[in-house]
């Protein structure tokens, strides 16, 4: 989703760009089209932009939603004891790299009582996370 809205109303006056304090505003002109740009991490949430537009055309209601946007799903592997979600398997597949192992599907508590099992180390020059150990 788009956090920064223009409605129709807009006229290309420019009035928000050039009063942006946080230069989060800017614009193109090509061809025969005028594109009004808008950078989210730039932007200050000031509201100038809303405040000083003319026509009204800004919609700031949407840059001050507190919600979480979905980024990604993934798989997840469970404790075949108990069933408590441990890891995903992505991340159980780099620690089986990382190892040169596979690993019981336990949570903390299930591997704790497996009798004289620690937790394997990694091999030398590997990380967890997927890169080479520093």
């Amino acid at each position: 989703m788009s956090y920064f809205v223009v409605n129709e109303k807009c006229n290309g006056c420019l009035s928000c760009v050039e009063n942006c304090p946080a230069t989060a505003l800017r614009f193109e002109d090509t061809g025969n089209g005028r594109s009004l740009l808008h950078n989210m991490a730039q932007c200050a949430r000031c509201g100038q932009c809303w405040r000083i537009c003319p026509q009204g055309a800004i919609e700031f209601q949407h840059l001050m939603q507190n919600q979480w946007d979905h980024v990604i799903t993934l798989d997840l592997v469970r404790c075949k004891v108990c069933g408590e979600p441990i890891y995903t398997s992505d991340f159980n597949e780099t620690l089986q790299e990382a190892l040169n192992e596979s690993l019981d599907a336990l949570c903390p508590k299930h591997r704790k009582n497996k009798a004289g099992a620690p937790w394997p180390r990694l091999a030398p020059g590997k990380s967890i996370h997927g890169d080479k150990a520093q």
